[in-house]
């Protein structure tokens, strides 16, 4: 192996685990959170060579994998959809009741603008600054700033939230 390549595969297994979970935020699908990363990656080893010599190859890659999922996101198919409604609620604290918890969340997070979805994944669960996020949305961070307002007031506005039991503390 080259040292491109060996340099690759050690940021691959540092960081495909957080990759994907992000990309699990965005598409709410793992599958299609597996293919999101995969393709992303799969760009970013064309360039692998001038990125690894930037700052911070990981902004790089986030870029082309938000970028991808925007694009993706226009078709106007992307296959089935689960129901507005579960039949049944569950009691609190079994594992249907986290179950649709995680889909009710998932549904929300589905309303959001792709832009705005992507802003939130990228400041609250891959905790980005806003700079960071600028980046690798490419952005002004006014913008980045205004759409997470924007986002959490959706999803503040959002009365399917308000069904979430809270979590409790283990």
């Amino acid at each position: 192996m080259t040292a491109d390549s060996e340099d690759f595969a050690t940021f691959v297994d540092l960081r495909q685990r957080a990759l994907l979970r992000s990309a699990w935020l965005l598409t709410g699908d793992w599958g299609l959170a597996e293919d999101l990363v995969q393709t992303a990656l799969a760009r970013t080893w064309l360039r692998w060579n001038r990125i690894r010599r930037r700052d911070d190859p990981e902004i790089y890659v986030r870029r082309v994998m938000v970028t991808t999922w925007v694009n993706w996101s226009r078709r106007k198919w992307r296959g089935e959809r689960p129901g507005e409604e579960l039949p049944d609620s569950q009691a609190p604290g079994d594992l249907a009741t986290e179950a649709v918890a995680r889909v009710t969340v998932r549904g929300a997070l589905g309303s959001l603008t792709a832009r705005q979805r992507a802003v939130l994944v990228l400041r609250i669960f891959d905790d980005l600054t806003e700079a960071q996020t600028a980046q690798v949305l490419g952005c002004a961070v006014g913008t980045v700033k205004s759409t997470m307002s924007q986002a959490l007031a959706r999803l503040r506005a959002d009365r399917r939230l308000a069904e979430v039991p809270e979590r409790e503390n283990r």
